[in-house]
Order: C-alpha cells, then sequence, then structure tokens
C-alpha cells in the first residue's frame, strides 16, 4: 500500500471517530454529558441506571477501539503491535470501567474529576494518540 493511500486511510479513519462521537453523543445513553457540562460542583448527581449505562460506554468504546486499531494495524501493519493494542484496549476498559463504577457508586466522594476523567477515557479516543 503507497504511504498516500495510508496517509488517506487514515484521515478517513479519523473522521470516522469524530463521526462516532458526534452520533454516540446523540444516540447513546449518558446522563453525565450534561452533568459535567454544567455546573456539577453545585448540583447533585443524575440518576442513572448503571447496567444501561456501562452497556452504552462498552459500545461508544468497542466503535472507538475498532476504529484506532484500524488506524494502528494501516499504520504499522505489525500483527505484535495488534495483539499489544487489542490486549490494552480490553485491559484499559476493564480496569477504567471498573474504577468509574466504584467511583459512581460511592457518591463521587473520591472527586468529580476523577470520575470525570475517567469517564473521558472511556468515551473519547485518547489511546490512539498513545499508541500512535
Amino acid at each position: 500500500m503507497s504511504k498516500s493511500v495510508k496517509i488517506s486511510l487514515i484521515g478517513f479513519l479519523f473522521l470516522v471517530l469524530i463521526l462516532i462521537r458526534y452520533l454516540a453523543s446523540h444516540y447513546l445513553y449518558d446522563p453525565f454529558i450534561q452533568y459535567f457540562r454544567h455546573d456539577y460542583l453545585s448540583k447533585p448527581m443524575p440518576e442513572f441506571n448503571s447496567w444501561k449505562l456501562f452497556f452504552n460506554m462498552l459500545i461508544r468504546y468497542s466503535a472507538n477501539a475498532l476504529v484506532s486499531l484500524l488506524i494502528i494495524k494501516i499504520a504499522f501493519n505489525k500483527d505484535y503491535l495488534m495483539h499489544f493494542a487489542i490486549k490494552f484496549y480490553v485491559l484499559a476498559f476493564l480496569f477504567l470501567s471498573f474504577a468509574f463504577f466504584v467511583i459512581l457508586n460511592g457518591g463521587l466522594k473520591e472527586g468529580y474529576m476523577m470520575a470525570y476523567f475517567i469517564r473521558r477515557l472511556i468515551i473519547h479516543p485518547v489511546f490512539i494518540l498513545v499508541l500512535l
């Protein structure tokens, strides 16, 4: 595959990541979007359905991870890097989602910012920047 085709495909996949962000914020369940967007320090934590939130976060994370893995595959085309990236994405989701729900079920006593940043790592494709 030529370098210009690779760059074009990677650029297109980054546009797909932007599309995922737009669609997910409109169609997936996340009561914390508005909560963290506005004055969350003075408002009580919103009511949420844990299973529905987890499932919707898993959908969004999986979509971002699949596109990110395609970017890594196109950029490097090395099997051992793909195996590492897959393991990284799976372990990161397990660890981050566990930490996020522990903090939420504790009523955000550990702090609002910790929950905010963990949630952002789950729902946004930040890890592609680290892995590239």
